[in-house]
């Protein structure tokens, strides 16, 4: 088989990995969930905590990501690492997880969310609106971007890549103007005696605290998205740790001064009972155009997510098809544009069906919750089968704290697979289903491939 038809060429660079990172990583919850982890914690110190918790968690998992990408910079990033420690079952159930819950269910609320935000402009108002056939504008418009960002993948990675950093660069710089409106505030609109207020109806305890560490985990959700494309990062064994440390700590640090800049303006209980507390902010200093501005921060930042998770969820089928693990066709590579093409139309499908069924696909996407988490810790847990399996090999990146810090994600994890099966049993449950029907699809699959 010619390359062209089987290999993706290495057209990424150090920038556009992070961006990706970054991109993904940074979407709407910076501006939406300090609500959430007020509501739960209740002091302005504590989420704090929570926040500094939340990002050394997902730091120490990217430093792990990043010694086993830099020596295994392969297509398909946890697939090929599950798949190459625990055998192909491992590797099928994961590609499995993501085809059919993960990622398409992600892709829709990215694309939903979208649509919503820009449905707060006057000028796409019309979005809440029916169209035809029980479907709203929004929908419309939302499945529209789906196929738009699918086409944009499609043309050339290098040219969705560079989109992604221009919109990185961008949300960064939103990001920090909207802190300097904030910190700004003279007066009656900011102060740091907020700093030191409480919201005395707070879950509190121990359960506020770990609602509070989820919605700040899903805040820094997405930076292991860029191990699925270490096959075609130039210099792999260099620019995956940079990517992966560098991105979540810019990330960690935009983080803190958004969050920082909300709780100069806002106290405490304001914080906890506002829907978008970073508009609400914004529009105490600077008006109705304050809040505008957050809104166009908030689309610029989904845009960027909706990119760089769109191309690295079409490598994990594109990995496991071309293994010979999946349906083959799916490992075709367009001989024009050198991309994944017939995979990323799968996923785009996939999605759209999901924004078809507008009201039903956010319970799916809660679904996903276990079996992201589930593989994030099964995935962590090569790095200790490839050291043992294979001591005296070359390690490009080597993770500081080893074997400590590797394990303190694992068990992280684990805690927060027990809490959300606690928290969302009958969920957990199914979603646990959904990833065994993978085992007999797998050894069906496995019966018809050619001896």
């Amino acid at each position: 088989m010619p390359k062209s038809q089987s290999e993706l060429p290495r057209v990424l660079n150090a920038s556009h990995a992070t961006s990706i990172v970054v991109g993904i990583i940074i979407g709407s919850g910076i501006f939406l969930v300090p609500r959430e982890m007020m509501a739960a914690v209740g002091s302005s110190r504590m989420v704090y905590v929570v926040w500094i918790v939340g990002g050394l968690l997902s730091l120490f998992g990217a430093m792990t990501y990043a010694e086993i990408a830099a020596a295994r910079p392969r297509y398909g990033g946890e697939y090929a690492f599950l798949r190459e420690a625990y055998g192909d079952l491992t590797g099928f159930l994961y590609m499995w997880t993501q085809i059919t819950v993960a990622k398409p269910a992600s892709l829709a609320t990215i694309a939903a969310g979208l649509a919503r935000v820009l449905g707060t402009f006057a000028i796409f108002g019309f979005f809440a609106q029916p169209a035809f056939l029980h479907l709203g504008w929004g929908q419309i418009f939302a499945i529209a971007v789906t196929w738009l960002i699918a086409g944009l993948n499609i043309i050339g990675t290098r040219r969705s890549a560079n989109v992604q950093l221009l919109l990185t660069w961008l949300k960064g710089a939103l990001i920090v103007v909207i802190a300097g409106f904030c910190f700004g505030a003279a007066g009656a609109h900011g102060s740091w005696n907020n700093f030191s207020t409480d919201f005395t109806g707070a879950r509190g305890g121990f359960t506020g605290f770990m609602i509070a560490l989820v919605a700040a985990l899903w805040a820094y959700d997405g930076w292991s998205d860029v191990v699925t494309m270490a096959g075609e990062v130039k210099k792999p064994q260099r620019s995956m740790p940079l990517a992966l440390v560098g991105g979540v700590a810019i990330v960690g640090a935009l983080y803190m001064l958004t969050n920082a800049a909300i709780q100069y303006v806002l106290p405490a209980a304001a914080i906890a009972g506002a829907d978008r507390p970073a508009a609400d902010a914004m529009r105490l200093v600077a008006g109705q155009s304050g809040a505008t501005l957050v809104s166009i921060g908030m689309a610029v930042s989904i845009c960027a997510t909706f990119v760089g998770s769109s191309l690295s969820g079409a490598r994990v089928p594109f990995a496991a098809a071309r293994d010979g693990l999946f349906f083959k066709q799916l490992a075709h590579v367009s001989p024009r544009f050198q991309t994944p093409s017939t995979a990323l139309i799968l996923q785009a499908v996939l999605s759209s069906l999901l924004l078809l069924a507008i009201g039903k696909f956010q319970a799916l996407f809660s679904l996903a919750i276990f079996g992201e988490w589930l593989f994030y810790m099964l995935t962590a847990s090569t790095i200790f089968v490839f050291r043992r399996r294979d001591p005296d090999s070359a390690r490009p990146y080597s993770i500081w704290g080893y074997p400590v810090l590797p394990a303190l994600f694992i068990l992280a994890a684990t805690v927060l697979l027990v809490f959300s099966f606690a928290d969302q049993p009958r969920n957990s449950i199914i979603g646990t289903g959904i990833i065994l029907l993978g085992v007999p699809l797998h050894y069906l699959l496995q019966r018809r491939r050619p001896a």
